[in-house]
């Protein structure tokens, strides 16, 4: 085959036999490079799938746990308000409380008839002690 080629062309066999093993060199390089691209750009798109699974996940986790997050800080702020409201209820009642005594002692001292004298009564007394 190499002899009839070189015969037709008109040149030498060594130069038909070197064109032919260029080519059969080009085909191969290029048989090779595309198994080697499909391998690679195969194993690249498996890796960027399994990673992008990967990181949705990890999103999707992560948007979670901050809703959770929200969440439990949500509760506890309505507790806190829960146990601040009923302090603010009781210092309410006490405040009232000492707000009656005040003005029943306030009354009790208008109606002293010793209330003008320098020397403090029995009754002036007993007032001041409960205040104590």
């Amino acid at each position: 085959m190499i002899s009839f080629l070189a015969k037709l062309l008109g040149v030498d066999k060594w130069l038909v036999s070197a064109v032919g093993a260029l080519a059969l060199a080009g085909l191969v390089f290029f048989a090779a490079n595309t198994a080697y691209d499909r391998i690679y750009n195969s194993g690249y798109q498996t890796a960027a799938v399994k990673f992008t699974a990967q990181i949705s996940e990890m999103k999707r986790q992560a948007i979670e746990a901050a809703a959770a997050e929200t969440e439990r800080q949500d509760a506890a702020n309505n507790a806190a308000k829960e146990r601040e409201a009923a302090r603010i209820a009781a210092d309410a009642a006490v405040t009232e409380q000492l707000e009656k005594r005040i003005e029943e002692l306030q009354r009790e001292a208008d109606q002293d008839p010793d209330a003008g004298k320098p020397v403090l009564g029995a009754p002036s007394v007993r007032r001041i002690n409960k205040i104590r």
